[in-house]
């Protein structure tokens, strides 16, 4: 797969498949994902891989949190408030989204069990966390950024499928005991890895992007 079909066919995938990943395929994943750039070669990336029984503890501790209302608490936090044409572009996700889902899923009864999906770490079979030191600053989020999308066009070449999902990373308590991260690592992004469930209503919608004449301005060319 080249890298242009490789970005045009990955998505956002909500509900995997329970097939499990084989260890070699992972391991090129993450050997082709660490040739990522970072500034002056710091690579400040630290990956923990959970699959097997370690993430079945770690997704049934998430789903008592849930219910349980014990509130979010991420080591990167979300911005209090977001400029209006981007909190504009994430309600229309949110509410077209949601309308894809209600279409092909009429017993209504099951869209809060798809809601809470992300808990569930959408049944992926591993989940990528990805982690730098507590010490570094935004100026190195940049570099996981791109080691995030390295990763997730790596996983495309060896037929995975992923999902960046800021829930995964929701509960770092949780994640830090069952990985044994140290505490001086911020754990910043979780990415599920597997094989899409083509049929399941949550991998029916694709967000749209805006075209280059909306988003990049051109001078002198």
């Amino acid at each position: 797969m080249d890298v242009i079909e490789a970005l045009n066919t990955r998505y956002t995938v909500r509900a995997f498949k329970s097939d499990p990943i084989d260890r070699s395929t992972l391991e090129k994943v993450l050997e082709a994902a660490l040739r990522s750039p970072s500034w002056a070669n710091t690579q400040p990336w630290e990956i923990y891989v959970a699959g097997g029984e370690a993430l079945s503890r770690l997704r049934q501790a998430y789903v008592a949190n849930l219910r349980n209302c014990v509130a979010r608490n991420p080591d990167l936090t979300a911005p209090k408030q977001w400029p209006p044409a981007l909190l504009m572009r994430m309600e229309n996700l949110k509410s077209e989204r949601m309308a894809t889902i209600e279409r092909v899923c009429l017993d209504k009864s099951k869209l809060k069990e798809l809601s809470e999906m992300n808990y569930h770490f959408f049944h992926a079979p591993v989940v990528a966390y990805i982690c730098m030191d507590k010490t570094l600053t935004p100026w190195s989020i940049f570099d996981l950024g791109l080691f995030s999308q390295s990763l997730m066009l790596a996983a495309r070449h060896f037929g995975l499928d992923s999902a960046p999902a800021v829930t995964l990373a929701a509960h770092p308590d949780l994640v830090r005991k069952e990985l044994k991260i140290p505490d001086e690592l911020s754990i910043i992004i979780g990415i599920a890895l597997g094989y899409a469930d083509a049929e399941h209503p949550q991998n029916k919608f694709r967000s749209p992007r805006r075209a280059v004449k909306e988003a990049v301005t051109f001078k002198g060319i």
